[in-house]
């Protein structure tokens, strides 16, 4: 069965967003709204830091804070880069299924999809081998690592 379609505006966004945050007993505040918005906006993962030179309005220690609660309400997924840094994206049901090329060498992290026809091929795999284990898949990231174009 295909996955709903990811909100596909700010305001079916914020909602979506509100109602996980309020499910997990929080506020969704304008802080939090703010970090939404820089991640909805961004092509690729962010740095905790990046997201807090994004806005002039969030501190870094409430940047910190507020991804711990997006995180846990399930807006936020993190991603491990390929350096110390961790990475922060919304969570693919809010951005749309996509994955992940990650260098080695200076730790960047791109999104990237693939046709549809190469994805159906690819879930059809992974179901073959999650029911071959008795395991019950829910979804499939993949991480290509290696370098990319600026260290190669």
């Amino acid at each position: 069965m295909p996955a709903p379609a990811p909100p596909q505006t700010p305001s079916e966004l914020d909602l979506e967003v509100g109602r996980r945050v309020s499910a997990a007993g929080q506020r969704y505040t304008s802080s939090r709204q703010t970090v939404i918005r820089i991640l909805a906006e961004s092509d690729r993962p962010l740095t905790t830091a990046e997201v807090v030179g994004a806005s002039e309005r969030l501190p870094q220690s409430s940047v910190y804070r507020n991804l711990s609660v997006l995180e846990t309400a399930g807006a936020v997924r993190r991603i491990a880069g390929g350096d110390e840094f961790t990475r922060f994206e919304l969570a693919e049901d809010l951005a749309g299924h996509h994955h992940h090329l990650i260098c080695t060498d200076c730790g960047a992290v791109e999104d990237f999809t693939v046709p549809s026809s190469i994805e159906d091929r690819l879930q059809s795999a992974l179901d073959k081998v999650a029911i071959g284990a008795g395991f019950t898949a829910e979804n499939h990231r993949l991480d290509l690592v290696g370098r990319c174009s600026d260290c190669t």
